[in-house]
């Protein structure tokens, strides 16, 4: 297959203990363009209608919807439906990368002019909230990078101990629990395993990125295919000098192809959580999300 065509529902919905006076919000669901995806068709519905909408791009280059809500309310409904056509990358030869020692050296400072490419990349190399640079980090990822080897050999190797070595746990983790928690219990999901496999990338000097976005998952055999049973999705992307970025899925040890869907990118779940934003009042409050990927005939 050279393409592959979605619909994404992405519902969110907040029910308040107590009325919200004032809210603003930051919605991350317009998937950005690139040069393997194309957003075909995208709407964001949103009860109650805000007060003020804004649509422009963050820090990061992805599309970010601002709203503000100046009127009382218990309940807020964020919807997005997207047409999203993922394309066929081109093959990569692992083995052609350079070697992880000089891609380090090519993105370290050294009173040099940088190349715009690079110095985009050098600001996914430092610590980020959820992303902290330590060598209890570089030393479990010791045994990938071993001298001379290739970068992307390497982020490989990474990534499949990552998989090989963590089990996927819901129940174990939330979005703010430490990374040597999650190293020291090998247990965690997707943004865990994303964060960590960050932090061993960074913790030696590398560049690379949080990636979020969707998955298309396959139900059980003989089974429908549920709506609102899939999840939002995170995995990493690395920069080698001589490819630019490429992707790694620590949480299923692929490379993103097909199947994956990007919706941002930054330097953790932080930058990019599909909505987050202020309130004033609301008491406790739970936030029911539901995402569907439908496959669709080209």
């Amino acid at each position: 297959m050279s393409s592959a065509l979605y619909q994404v529902l992405h519902d969110t919905h907040y029910r308040y203990s107590a009325p919200v006076s004032l809210a603003q919000q930051l919605a991350h669901l317009w998937p950005r363009e690139c040069p393997w995806q194309r957003c075909h068709e995208h709407e964001l519905r949103i009860d109650p209608q805000p007060c003020q909408r804004r649509d422009g791009l963050d820090v990061f280059g992805n599309p970010l919807t601002r709203l503000v809500f100046e009127r009382p309310h218990e309940v807020l409904s964020v919807s997005a439906r997207l047409r999203v056509e993922v394309l066929a990358r081109p093959p990569l030869d692992l083995d052609e990368s350079p070697n992880w020692e000089a891609a380090c050296l090519a993105l370290s400072y050294s009173g040099k002019l940088m190349e715009p490419a690079l110095l985009e990349a050098a600001r996914y190399r430092f610590e980020s909230p959820y992303v902290r640079l330590k060598q209890v980090f570089a030393d479990y990822a010791d045994g990938c990078f071993t001298p001379g080897r290739p970068l992307l050999q390497a982020g490989q190797a990474l990534m499949q101990k990552i998989f090989d070595e963590f089990s996927f746990d819901a129940a174990a983790t939330q979005v703010a629990t430490p990374l040597l928690q999650v190293l020291e219990e090998k247990r965690g999901v997707c943004q865990d395993f994303a964060h960590l496999m960050l932090a061993c990338l960074r913790s030696r000097g590398l560049a690379a990125r949080y990636v979020s976005g969707y998955l298309l998952t396959q139900p059980p055999p003989g089974q429908p295919r549920l709506i609102g049973a899939d999840a939002s999705h995170a995995w990493v992307s690395l920069y080698c000098p001589r490819h630019g970025w490429v992707d790694f899925d620590p949480t299923n040890n692929v490379r993103p192809a097909l199947e994956h869907i990007t919706l941002a990118w930054g330097r953790d779940f932080s930058d990019v959580s599909p909505l987050r934003g202020v309130i004033l009042g609301g008491g406790s409050h739970d936030p029911e999300v539901e995402v569907t990927v439908l496959p669709l005939a080209g």
